[in-house]
């Protein structure tokens, strides 16, 4: 991988959860608690950066001890901050959403059996059909058709009768460039508004926060997390792949960990605390 300049300040650091910080049954990888809770006490500014909702998020967040300032949800397109006034703890400070009919309609008439949800601004969420992988607090299930009429920050279509590279043809063969969007683990189709990632949003905290662009530093392992490595990568920071990662997310790092089994998250964070 390429040499990156390290820097010796404190930097931002940006953690995916899912493959990164959990593994598969959501236990957590292992040495990772007190890999950020030493990190953060080095001085580092550790915060989430997932595709999740904020649903989902907040549990996990306690459960690693971390209350940062800023959270990224929904791949992007939604920014959360601090806010003690708020039960969860923080509040939306910027949500980015889009007209979901087009690019519902394409994908219903290419998946007809696949089930559908979209997030709304207020996090609530509506779906055609559940699925186990799917937590479903403050979710409503509806006809697909109710979908087609509400603006929303992110659709998620999952096909069980399809994997990964089905689902990368199918995008290819579609043309969806009206959206930006991340193939997930098997099945799994993330839609964002346009031009908008987890690297657009990150942009946005780093600057709020007043890091210098260098000192940036990222850990995934997913198709999602390509746009948040370029991001760290262009502006001189670093970008670490789990090494259970996909050959492209692999590819466009600076740099590959051990696997989320093996600590990969952890380990980074120990090192960035002892070269500090």
């Amino acid at each position: 991988m390429s040499d990156v300049q390290v820097s010796t300040r404190p930097v931002l650091v940006a953690l995916d959860i899912d493959g990164t910080l959990l593994l598969q049954d959501e236990s957590l990888s292992e040495g990772i608690l007190e890999a950020i809770r030493d990190a953060e006490a080095a001085g580092h500014t550790l915060m989430i950066a997932t595709g999740r909702s904020w649903n989902t998020v907040q549990r996990i967040m306690r459960e690693l001890g971390l209350a940062p300032e800023y959270v990224v949800a929904s791949n992007g397109a939604v920014i959360l901050r601090r806010d003690e006034s708020d039960a969860t703890g923080y509040a939306p400070f910027k949500v980015e959403t889009f007209e979901p009919a087009g690019v519902l309609t394409l994908l219903r008439e290419h998946l007809p059996e696949a089930r559908y949800m979209v997030e709304q601004p207020d996090g609530a969420r509506l779906y055609t059909e559940d699925i186990p992988e799917w937590e479903l607090g403050r979710a409503k299930q509806v006809p697909f058709e109710v979908m087609l009429e509400v603006p929303v920050s992110r659709v998620v279509v999952v096909s069980p009768k399809h994997d990964n590279d089905d689902f990368l043809r199918l995008v290819e063969s579609i043309g969806l460039n009206q959206v930006s969007y991340a193939v997930g683990w098997t099945a799994w189709l993330d839609i964002a508004p346009h031009g908008v990632n987890k690297g657009t949003a990150l942009e946005q905290v780093r600057e709020w926060l007043g890091f210098a662009p260098a000192d940036v530093l990222v850990i995934g392992d997913g198709r999602n997390d390509l746009e948040m490595f370029a991001w760290a990568r262009e502006a001189g920071g670093r970008a670490f792949a789990m090494g259970q990662g996909p050959q492209e997310v692999l590819d466009a790092a600076t740099h590959i960990t051990g696997t989320v089994h093996e600590g990969g998250a952890a380990r980074v964070l120990r090192d960035l605390v002892a070269n500090a």
